[in-house]
């Protein structure tokens, strides 16, 4: 089975081909020759999730997903949430979306000496099916939560964004000590990953299906 995801980041598609093994081909938006920057105007996880599967199929005609990832603060009353991407870019002319250390220099700043670190990261993939006999294509969605703490300050080299500040509940480690072995079992992408791949797997096995 194939199947694109909408991205050409290196990381997030390291941890989805890893999760979902070698049952399901994950191509990505450079391996269909899309070069586009997909808007992500939405106001919810969820919206700008599907925003990026609707533009991929609307275009290539093919089966897709994409997702959506926040870091939700509590002190910060959510923040910076759809935002976490490009938080320092919001408030620095001279930060860059995707800017992974100036948005958790932002984070630390303004979180100062707040003893409520409580975070979670949510992830939302959006899958659309490509629709069969002139059917609408099917939407769906999947949610990947962890619950955790902003640490004070960073630690570890591995991982990529907010992981050097995040340490999940249950670990005295950062996402970016614990690697990607322990990361890819407990984060919030890899459980979106797995109910994600459950369904894709569950489509794979049944009968008549167009691979």
């Amino acid at each position: 089975m194939k199947i694109v995801f909408a991205t050409n980041n290196r990381h997030k598609l390291e941890e989805v081909r890893q999760i979902l093994g070698t049952n399901i081909e994950v191509l990505s938006l450079k391996d269909i020759g899309c070069d586009a920057d997909i808007p992500e105007t939405g106001q919810t996880l969820e919206e700008n999730a599907l925003q990026k599967a609707r533009y991929v199929n609307d275009h290539y005609h093919i089966g897709c997903f994409a997702d959506d990832t926040g870091l939700e603060v509590d002190a910060l009353n959510g923040a910076p949430g759809i935002y976490s991407a490009r938080y320092a870019s919001l408030v620095s002319p001279t930060a860059k979306a995707h800017d992974s250390e100036a948005n958790m220099a932002r984070l630390l700043g303004e979180l100062g000496e707040n003893n409520n670190r409580k975070a979670r990261f949510r992830t939302v993939f959006a899958l659309i099916e490509e629709g069969e006999g002139g059917h609408t294509p099917a939407e769906r969605c999947f949610e990947g939560i962890v619950d955790g703490q902003i640490t004070r300050q960073r630690s570890g080299a591995a991982g990529f964004g907010y992981d050097p500040i995040f340490q999940p509940d249950g670990y005295d480690r950062t996402f970016a000590e614990l690697g990607a072995g322990i990361k890819n079992q407990i984060s919030h992408r890899a459980r979106a990953t797995r109910k994600l791949a459950d369904y894709l797997l569950s489509k794979k096995q049944q009968p008549n299906q167009t691979q």
